[in-house]
This record gives structure tokens, C-alpha cells and sequence, in this order.
């Protein structure tokens, strides 16, 4: 951490001159007989002046010198490690490991193993509302259930449906579905965490563990549930606990899903975080002193000499804001999620963008995004494409890349605006209405001599086809893990 120390703007330092300077100054200015001395004869002048220890005079000049090179340091803005981008921290993608093994029929706990791991999905979407999940069964073979998405319905209606009879093969692979998963993220290219809802891991996948992976066991010692080996696994890195009847795994689970993003995402930001602000606690016990008798008066007229070198923008128009400059009260707004309000108060134009973006103003945010860094075209990109501006959004991304190599985020996301461009252009050269009278009507009386229509199943879309299915979920994953484990084995 030490090793990155640095400031953020060394020029302040400077101002570290000015302490010395106004020590020197407070104690010629408290000079009485240098004053005098040209007007009364100095035998005389020794038995006039009484004045305090010269260590008293001077304690007031001392802290006040002390404030001032406090608040030197803190506007060089030490920082020490790096801080995500400001509106990624809403983005933390989780991908929840189910397992269907024939042990997680147990009834050692109520109803089963199984039937409580479903309920602990509902918790943890409803404890990570608008993030993205993904979900994935496990056996003798992994098969994904749902790819990341926001829609908690979509995932509880097919969570619900997982039953072990569903895997085509019994056992347990648990390196094929951590395999899976860590794909799913590196395809979504953003850091997140693997959850693994079993009730146990075998030796051969400890080495696919990592400190990314948080494991929830289920059942009970009685029912067999090893603890022992449940809580070796915490050797590997992963976080590890036992599931609860009151809802306390499930927050531990939200906060490790947070804490692992959060450093996964500070560890590769653009930002250093400034640290200076905690400097404000010592200066504002220094200033308290300023309340003493006799100090009121030095320490004003110092604070109104500085005030003449303040930046114009740091003056507030109305008195309730008269110590916090716009950007400050943009950060409070924006802590409030008064994004809006926030928008219009910031003058820092990334956190006007990332305001904006959070407010919804895509296509404003999108123009005022800085774009003098990949960082800058990377954020554009992204608010082009929630826009809708694809082909300006594809255009970003490929900036953004130009500027820094071998980016995944960037990659995947250009990758996604491609796409969503493609099927925009296609959308335009379909029909506008299918419906649509045509301008002649001709019949072909040859057309009963014809061979009759035939329509090829293979040649409709995936998507067409799962319009017209009508089956429940539970037997469309059958068939689907079914035919994933025969091309597996092929």
C-alpha cells in the first residue's frame, strides 16, 4: 500500500513554505521593544514593557501554523490505492452454483436440502435487486439454467423447477460448473462472485476454489453433513459458512458478493481515491482552539486574508451553502440517489455524466462524458448503447480499445453493441407490417395441382421456437441437460 503513496496534486506542497514564513512573522510582530525602541531611551524601556511568556505569545501563531501545513498536505491529495469507476458498483455479477446432486434430497433439513437452497435464491434476488445473476445445475455435468440477467421472475420461475431427477448423469462435478461460471464472467466482463448452494465439494475440485468462490453448505451433522471438511475448504481462499434459519447467511452472502466486487473493481480502476479528507479531524480540533480569548482576532484576520486567494467557485450564493462548493453538494445529492438534482449541481464533468447516467439521461450523459482517456470512451460507449446509439456505441468501444489493448470489458461490450446493431439493421429490412393489403391479388388456379408445403423445423429460429413450446420448465431443462450431456460424450 506505502509502495503506491503519492499525491495527487504535489503543487500544494508547495504551500508547506508558508508555516515557517508566518511563524517568523508572529514572533517579530509581538516585538515590543523593537516598536518602542526608537522613542524611549532603552534604560527606561526595560521598566516600562511588561509582557507573557514568550511561549504563551507564540502558541497561537504554532496552531495555527500547524492548520495551515495540515491543510497543505491535504490539498496535495495523498492517496495510496485506487477506487472503482464511480457507477459501477451497482454492476456486481453473482452466478449461483446449484447443487442437484442425489444427496441434496436429504430431508435432514426441512423440507430437503434442495428445497431450501430455492428459497435461498428468493432471498439473495430480493437482498440484490436490479443485479445480474446467473444460474447454474450441477451433477454428474453442469448445464447453465439462466444466463446473467436482472430478471428475478425469469430466474425464480426456473430455479423453482430444479429437482435432481432433471440431471442426466448421478455424481459430482464441481470443476465443470466452477469452469462454467468463471466463462460466464470473463464473457461478461466485469468482476463478480461464483456461489456454490451444496452440500459438500469433492477433493478433486478444491484446486478450482478461489478467493472469488463463496460456498453456503446445507444439512445437518446427523443427516451426514461433514462441517470439518466444509470448513477446510476456507484454506483455498473461498469464503465459507453454513446455511442459517434466520437470514444472516444470506446478508453474509450480499456482502461478500459486494466485498469481492469492490476489490476486484479498485484493483484495476482508473482512480486513485483521494485520501486527504481525512485530514479534516485534526484541522477541525486546531480551528476549535480558535475560540480561546485572545485568539479570536489573529486567527481571523489570517482566515480573511486567505479568503481574497479562494477560488471564485468555492463561494456558495445562499447562505445554507455557504461551506460546501457545488461538486459537494452534487456528492450529497447523489448519495441521496437525487440523481437528477445531482446533474445540475455537479461542475465536475465525470460526475455530471455518471449523474446523469444514474438518472436515466443516457443520451446526455453520453455527451458529457470526458472522453480525454480509454476510461472516458469506455463510459460513453456504455451510456451510447443504453441509448440506443449502437452504431455510435460500437464507434466508442473501438476508441476505447485503440487507447488500451486487451481490455475484456471493453471487448465484450463492443462485441454486444455489434450485435445489437446487426439486429437493428436487420429489424429495418423486415416488412414494416405483415398485414399490409397488397396492391394486386393474383390466383393461381395450377395451385391445387401442387405439391404440398413442407415446413423444416430445423430452419426456424431458436427464438420462434420457444415462442410456440408449451412445456413446462422443468421438462424443457431435462431435454436440454439431456442432449448437452450426449454432445458432451460425443
Amino acid at each position: 500500500m506505502m509502495a503506491d503513496f503519492h499525491f495527487l496534486r504535489p503543487w500544494w506542497l508547495l504551500a508547506l513554505f508558508g508555516p515557517p514564513a508566518f511563524i517568523w512573522l508572529a514572533s517579530h510582530a509581538g516585538d515590543i521593544r523593537n516598536q518602542w525602541k526608537g522613542l524611549i531611551a532603552p534604560h527606561l524601556l526595560n521598566r516600562l514593557v511588561v509582557e507573557p511568556p514568550k511561549r504563551r505569545r507564540m502558541l497561537p501563531a504554532w496552531c495555527m501554523a500547524a492548520v495551515l501545513a495540515l491543510a497543505a498536505v491535504g490539498l496535495a491529495g495523498p492517496a495510496w490505492h485506487r477506487e472503482p469507476p464511480p457507477f459501477v458498483s451497482d454492476t456486481a455479477s453473482l452466478v449461483i452454483l446449484i447443487d442437484l446432486s442425489a444427496d441434496m434430497d436429504s430431508k435432514d433439513v426441512s423440507p430437503s436440502r434442495l428445497e431450501r437452497a430455492k428459497l435461498k435464491i428468493h432471498d439473495i434476488l430480493d437482498n440484490r435487486p436490479g443485479s445480474r445473476t446467473a444460474v447454474i445445475a450441477y451433477a454428474g455435468t453442469a448445464h447453465l439454467v439462466v444466463p446473467l440477467t436482472d430478471d428475478a421472475d425469469l430466474i425464480q420461475s426456473y430455479t423453482d423447477a430444479l429437482a435432481t431427477r432433471l440431471m442426466p448423469r448421478p455424481g459430482k462435478d464441481t470443476a465443470a460448473a466452477l469452469k462454467m461460471a468463471r466463462a460466464l464472467l470473463q464473457a461478461d466482463g466485469a468482476p463478480g462472485t461464483v456461489l456454490m448452494l451444496t452440500d459438500g465439494v469433492e477433493a478433486a475440485a478444491t484446486q478450482a476454489l478461489d478467493s472469488s468462490t463463496v460456498i453456503l453448505g446445507f444439512g445437518t451433522v446427523s443427516g451426514g453433513l461433514d462441517v470439518d471438511a466444509l470448513k477446510g475448504l476456507s484454506s483455498t481462499g473461498a469464503a465459507v459458512a453454513t446455511m442459517t434459519d434466520d437470514g444472516q447467511d444470506v446478508r453474509w452472502i450480499t456482502q461478500q458478493v459486494q466485498t469481492n466486487f469492490a476489490s476486484a473493481a479498485a484493483s484495476d480502476g482508473d482512480r486513485w481515491r483521494d485520501e486527504g479528507w481525512y485530514l479534516l479531524l485534526p484541522l477541525a480540533a486546531l480551528l476549535a482552539l480558535s475560540f480561546r480569548r485572545g485568539w479570536v482576532v489573529r486567527i481571523t484576520a489570517l482566515l480573511l486574508a486567505a479568503q481574497l486567494f479562494l477560488p471564485a467557485q468555492s463561494h456558495a450564493s445562499e447562505w445554507r451553502n455557504i461551506w460546501l462548493t457545488p461538486d459537494q453538494q452534487g456528492r450529497l445529492a447523489f448519495e441521496r440517489e437525487d440523481f437528477t438534482s445531482a446533474a445540475q449541481l455537479f461542475h465536475d464533468p465525470l460526475w455530471k455524466a455518471v449523474a446523469l447516467y444514474r438518472a436515466g439521461n443516457f443520451a446526455l450523459a453520453a455527451d458529457t462524458f470526458p472522453t480525454n482517456t480509454p476510461a472516458g470512451w469506455f463510459n460513453k460507449g456504455d451510456a451510447l448503447l443504453r441509448a440506443g446509439r449502437f452504431d455510435d456505441s460500437v464507434s466508442a468501444f473501438e476508441t476505447a480499445l485503440a487507447g488500451r489493448q486487451n481490455w475484456p470489458e471493453a471487448e465484450a461490450n463492443l462485441a454486444l453493441a455489434k450485435r445489437l446493431l446487426q439486429q437493428q439493421q436487420d429489424d429495418e429490412d423486415q416488412p414494416s407490417d405483415p398485414n399490409e393489403k397488397p396492391d394486386n391479388v393474383q390466383f393461381d388456379d395450377k395451385g391445387k395441382q401442387g405439391k404440398a408445403g413442407t415446413v423444416d423445423m430445423a430452419e426456424q429460429t431458436t427464438d420462434m421456437w420457444m415462442k410456440n413450446i408449451e412445456v413446462s420448465p422443468a421438462d424443457l431443462m431435462a431435454r436440454k441437460f439431456a442432449i448437452e450431456a450426449r454432445k458432451a460424450g460425443q
